[in-house]
């Protein structure tokens, strides 16, 4: 690691490490690790703000965007002036009562005791503040419609938390006579608080607040707009992040697919797991349902009119039923009401309950949709609205995240901004463009700025790290390497190899730790250890080029790469017609195309492809949660498909991942494997362990 960039404050937080039992290490250089491990599965986390594209792209709109009107997309946000300010507040109808509001705190934290003494010095006498949730996550105290305070009354604020204060310049009624008191209130607000003021009715919410800007607003609608800063576009941020989804592009919802999960069964065979005949609190409910409508519970679901299927998801709107509900005594009750439905019983009892078991298992039920108010662009409308370019060929930023990064590095190279913006953004497209190309050289061109990093396959994560290193144009670095070339195709193999090369070239060290042949056959110099692993190991056994490996004997390294040695694929059995078959049919998981796979049974079946093509989703995001779900073990829903067949000829289903076995240090490979119970067992079973009770 680099410690030497980090503070010595960020320093007292690394573990200490042992030093390494040596006499002597001499000309070590600054050390960069690129360890073998996934990428980050942080739903926040995209290609853009692994490669710090993201950060560049976020600058460069704040400084040389031009916002224009949602309502009127091809207005510009101009600044407004006092008098058009004072016009719009004077539309609003007589007698309204108004607050004039500076805003001169927005989502910071801090206790702000300096500012509340020098607004009091200045001669204003209340605040109104507004909280946004402390530091940890939790709402406690949070107050987002805002309190009016004396100055002199102010309450103690928490440090740690995010709040937004405006001083109150001025209270007034909308009338005629008010022109210059209002200009005059507006002027003293806009110099106070940067060029903002809010007209706030005092009878209103804060949503019915007019927001004027001495900098940017619209002369049609009076849509105004505050200072472009980089935070506005970061959709991890709460002032550019969507209030719908959170900044999270798609929302959550409770899918009637993954509710009914057995179509082909009845109601009270099962097809709505907790709803069938097990369940009679809620198979009772049923029961009446089918009476009034005139359904019978043992068809299959997939059979029963359309009508009837809607009100058993979605509920009977204000028609009531009358349910029967027999309690253990057998004695008979009747109750008059609507029917709510399955899926608004699942929104309620997941929104009501404090039980996180119940939680998690609602939670199987869920799906994402995309967010319905920023379209999955993640930004709040503001941040939507802004553009960069050249008048009538400029483009907003969600725009250029959905752009494939070839799609990107072409506009990027060729964009010219003019005036003033071409002196401040010259530096920040140079950054951009230069990102770009080096993922565009190791073969990333198809993915986009917006792909969600846990979406990424393995090849492709290590590409983007390797990618971002070459970006960061370091020089004079020892880079160490664990095993890059795992899980890459030969291609996508080829691309690694240059762009280590690309690294060793601007000046830095690589070591790489590696079994790839083409890997070692690249190597400038391969230190060789041996003999054999554990107690067998830890000497070198040779090094130098790679005929250096093949004439030393002793190496199996050598033995292999000089040809004496080979490895045995073993005998292929063949598959015929009359070989069973595992068959899935139209997965459509991201980037499948409705495909329909025959797996062979009682043989080993490869899949492959280049990076990124799709073999992971297929197996482990299809296939694997599918079969899961077939032998009752799913812990999530499986991926989009039309249907799997042949899994009845399987006993079982053995799913193994890349997952660490064991985090905790009391976990050993006696333990994992479950040998040790074994052992435990023997042990007890021993006539002196039973005669002591053991």
């Amino acid at each position: 690691r680099y410690v030497e960039s980090l503070s010595a404050y960020a320093r007292q937080f690394l573990q200490l490490m042992e030093k390494p039992d040596v006499d002597l290490i001499e000309g070590l250089s600054p050390a960069i690790a690129i360890e073998q491990k996934s990428t980050s599965h942080n739903p926040r986390s995209t290609v853009g703000t692994v490669t710090e594209i993201h950060d560049y792209l976020r600058l460069l709109f704040a400084r040389t965007g031009t916002p224009y009107c949602p309502d009127h997309p091809d207005q510009r946000l101009e600044t407004q002036t006092v008098s058009q300010m004072v016009d719009a507040i004077m539309a609003l109808p007589e007698d309204t009562r108004l607050m004039i509001l500076a805003p001169v705190v927005q989502n910071r934290k801090g206790e702000h005791l300096e500012l509340f003494e020098q607004l009091q010095a200045q001669g204003f006498v209340r605040v109104r503040i507004r909280s946004e949730g402390s530091a940890d996550g939790s709402e406690q105290g949070a107050d987002s419609a805002g309190r009016i305070h004396e100055l002199d009354q102010v309450p103690e604020l928490n440090r740690s938390q995010k709040h937004t204060i405006d001083v109150v310049v001025d209270r007034l009624k909308v009338n005629d006579g008010i022109r210059q008191r209002l200009a005059e209130s507006l002027e003293t607000a806009l110099n106070l608080a940067n060029g903002r003021v809010i007209a706030q009715p005092m009878d209103e919410g804060p949503e019915r607040a007019m927001l004027f800007s001495s900098r940017y607003g619209c002369p049609i609608c009076n849509w105004s707009l505050p200072e472009l800063e980089p935070r506005l576009f970061s959709f991890n941020n709460p002032l550019g992040a969507c209030p719908e989804c959170d900044g999270l592009g798609h929302t959550l919802f409770f899918d009637p697919e993954r509710i009914v999960q057995f179509p082909n069964l009845s109601l009270g065979a099962g097809a709505v797991r907790g709803w069938d005949r097990r369940n009679q609190f809620y198979y009772q409910q049923l029961q009446s349902l089918a009476i009034h409508y005139g359904f019978n519970l043992d068809l299959p679901f997939e059979e029963l009119p359309e009508k009837v299927r809607n009100i058993l998801l979605f509920g009977s709107g204000s028609e009531t039923i009358t349910f029967t509900t027999l309690s253990a005594s057998g004695k008979p009750s009747t109750e008059t009401r609507p029917f709510e439905g399955i899926v608004h019983n699942f929104e309620r009892r997941y929104r009501e309950t404090d039980s996180a078991n119940v939680r998690d298992e609602l939670a199987k039920f869920q799906h994402t949709r995309t967010c319905p108010a920023c379209q999955g662009t993640r930004l709040r409308i503001d941040a939507r609205n802004v553009r960069v370019g050249p008048a009538g060929h400029d483009k907003p930023i969600w725009e250029i995240s959905a752009w494939t990064l070839g799609e990107a590095a072409h506009w990027f190279e060729h964009l010219k901004l003019e005036g003033a913006k071409a002196a401040v953004g010259e530096r920040i497209i140079r950054e951009i463009a230069s990102r770009l190309r080096f993922l565009n050289d190791v073969g990333l061109q198809y993915l986009s700025l917006e792909r969600s990093a846990d979406t990424l396959s393995g090849g492709e994560a290590q590409r983007i790290r390797l990618a971002s290193q070459i970006g960061s144009g370091l020089t004079g670095v020892m880079y160490v390497l664990d095993e890059p070339s795992i899980g890459l195709h030969q291609r996508d193999n080829d691309r690694l190899l240059s762009t280590l090369t690309h690294l060793r070239d601007l000046g830095n060290s690589v070591l790489v730790v590696e079994h790839d042949e083409d890997a070692i056959r690249a190597a400038d110099h391969i230190i060789d250890m041996g003999l054999g692993a554990g107690e067998h190991g830890g000497e070198v056994i040779a090094q130098g080029s790679v005929q250096d490996i093949i004439d030393t004997p002793e190496s199996v390294t050598g033995q292999y790469l000089g040809g004496r040695k080979r490895i045995s694929a073993g005998q292929a059995r063949p598959v015929q017609d009359s070989t069973p078959r595992l068959i899935l049919e139209g997965a459509r998981e991201h980037n499948l195309k409705g495909l329909d796979v025959a797996f062979p049974l009682q043989r080993l079946v490869t899949v492959t492809g280049v990076s990124g093509s799709g073999k992971s989703t297929l197996i482990q995001n299809v296939l694997a949660p599918a079969l899961l779900r077939h032998f009752g073990q799913a812990t999530e829903a499986p991926g989009a498909h039309e249907r799997l067949l042949g899994a009845e000829q399987l006993a079982g289903v053995v799913f193994v991942d890349q997952s660490p076995i064991g985090k905790t240090a009391r976990s050993n490979p006696a333990s994992y494997v479950g040998a040790w119970d074994a052992i435990r067992k023997l042990f007890a079973a021993a006539p002196l362990a039973r005669q002591r009770g053991y």
